[in-house]
């Protein structure tokens, strides 16, 4: 079985898998064996994530169209400092409809206003 240990991005201290955030520094951890540029991606990642929006349980921001559609709205939260993740809609989970079909993006629920006020693309 692989080390379950989760890693600091940014300090190098290791966790155990329960936590989410380096003590330290606030970092969000990652999985301590993965692959180098796998953990390179993910370190990128987490230094984006603001740890003040990633409290909470998940809860629907946004919906779209499209699996690209929808990681391009994540990719635009990512960049506000707000993880998200993306999920196939409900009934829209048959096989003909895997890589088609709706996605709602989720952020936890401590990021759900500033992502709401992110994607807020209304003019006055």
């Amino acid at each position: 079985m692989s080390d379950e240990r989760l890693l600091c991005p940014a300090c190098s201290n290791t966790y155990p898998p329960s936590e989410r955030f380096c003590e330290d520094c606030g970092m969000p951890l990652v999985h301590a064996d993965a692959p180098a540029t796998q953990a390179s991606e993910r370190r990128k990642t987490a230094r984006k994530i603001n740890p003040q929006y990633a409290e909470g349980r998940l809860v629907k921001v946004a919906r779209a169209e499209s699996g690209p559609e929808a990681e391009f709205i994540a990719g635009l939260l990512l960049e506000e400092g707000i993880p998200s993740m993306v999920r196939r809609a409900g009934g829209f989970d048959v096989a003909e409809f895997l890589a088609a079909g709706p996605r709602e993006v989720l952020v936890p629920e401590s990021g759900a206003q500033a992502a709401r006020e992110a994607l807020d693309f209304q003019s006055d």
